[in-house]
């Protein structure tokens, strides 16, 4: 009998012997070696099914079942949020806009790909422009996590200031 669909069927008795010819199909047989789960869509609410790895990569506990609904979730998740301008947060635009050097403070890298805006007081609502400034993804990283980076970071904004 296939362990799927509960069909019976006739098994090789060399198949039985090396504990195979459990499914009547491949079809059946591909469907019993998932290991993942059928969950519903965070946004909409489909039944959607989702491999193993995939549930574990997700730190939010979120799983969606196509990109427009991911991203009418997170539009909907910051909409009201006051740095949230239609996809892309407002101190960024005005760095930009600014006409600020495009550059990392540290280290120099000036590709606008992996630059991130950095608050110096590191006060996110603070959205002066003289609290915020360019940094690559490293440096920020840095900056953020180990002393000695922010120390550096501070001396060479006090040192352009100046």
């Amino acid at each position: 009998m296939c362990k799927i669909c509960g069909i019976k069927f006739l098994r090789k008795k060399s198949q039985v012997m090396i504990g195979g010819g459990n499914y009547c199909s491949n079809k059946c047989r591909v469907l019993g070696r998932k290991t993942g789960k059928n969950i519903l869509c965070t946004f909409c609410g489909i039944e959607i099914y989702k491999p193993l790895g995939q549930l574990k990569k997700s730190k939010s506990g979120n799983h969606f079942c196509s990109k427009s609904c991911l991203f009418k979730w997170i539009y909907k998740k910051y909409n009201g949020h006051p740095n949230w301008k239609g996809g892309f947060f407002s101190y960024r635009d005005k760095l930009i806009k600014n006409g600020s050097n495009r550059e990392c403070v540290l280290c120099g890298e000036g590709n606008l790909k992996i630059l991130a805006v950095h608050h110096i007081d590191k006060n996110r609502k603070n959205n002066d422009l003289k609290n915020l400034v360019w940094l690559c993804h490293n440096c920020h990283f840095l900056v953020h996590n180990y002393k000695q980076e922010e120390d550096c970071f501070f001396k060479k904004i006090h040192d352009k200031k100046v």
